[in-house]
């Protein structure tokens, strides 16, 4: 019998990692590289993915690009694998949140979370299916959130995204079970991101947060590394088309 650690470990595989330059991208992109991924990082802003790729080793590398550019999704999936072969696991982190009152939501501001963070793991996953074909594996782990289940103040467009997030994961897990590829979401709580500052700002706030979770505390990032490599592991093998909320308890609360 294979030793349970082993099956764990990361060693031979290949990652792609969208929003990968900082927050929760980057921690999972960290936890992946540690268990023995190669990693590829993708974000739009090339001196923080430059500074995040040299964070790692020679077993990781930089790829610009923007998520919520649909049409370039497909040469966004062939520039990944370049550096060290197609990836076989790909973890949607890249996304915003305009925190818009519903009344001043724009076109603009809806298109960008729409594409960035419901259109795109579809798309660039589809991209990506060729080489996990390829290889009889791949691990698709896409971000969902707290509002994937529950509503929030001024996150109309977000909550949408990732109320959609939550069923993509289970549709996909259908279509691409065949072919050896599991489809695996991880519902983050409350973490200090760049992405939740403006909450995390207001004192009060954050408390009365961290009081909701069973834990009594808001998210380290390092919370969310053991979910993620599981998830992207061979010991999830049979796990599939599930949302894992990382939430010290908020929704069971």
């Amino acid at each position: 019998m294979t030793p349970i650690l082993a099956r764990f470990s990361l060693e031979g595989r290949v990652a792609l990692v969208t929003g990968g330059s900082s927050g929760i991208g980057l921690a999972i992109a960290e936890a992946l590289h540690g268990a023995g991924a190669s990693v590829v990082l993708c974000a739009r802003r090339a001196d923080a993915l430059r500074q995040a790729a040299e964070t790692l080793s020679a077993r990781a590398a930089a790829c610009l690009g923007d998520v919520a550019d649909r049409a370039g999704l497909a040469d966004l999936a062939a520039r990944a694998a370049e550096p060290f072969g197609a990836p076989e696991i790909v973890v949607h982190a890249a996304g915003l949140n305009a925190r818009q009152p519903w009344d001043q939501v724009d076109d603009a501001a809806w298109n960008a979370q729409i594409e960035s963070m419901l259109a795109a793991p579809f798309f660039l996953s589809r991209a990506l299916l060729p080489g996990m074909r390829a290889k009889g594996r791949g691990r698709v782990l896409n971000i969902a959130s707290l509002q994937s289940t529950r509503a929030m103040p001024d996150s109309i467009p977000y909550g949408a995204a990732k109320g959609g997030v939550a069923q993509l994961t289970r549709a996909m897990a259908e279509a691409w079970g065949r072919y050896g590829i599991t489809c695996n979401a991880i519902a983050p709580g409350f973490f200090p991101t760049a992405l939740t500052a403006p909450v995390f700002a207001d004192a009060e706030r954050a408390a009365r947060l961290a009081a909701q979770t069973c834990l009594g505390r808001n998210g380290r990032l390092e919370d969310l590394q053991g979910a993620a490599v599981f998830l992207a592991s061979d010991a999830a093998a049979y796990v599939t088309g599930q949302v894992l909320a990382v939430d010290g308890g908020f929704l069971a609360k």
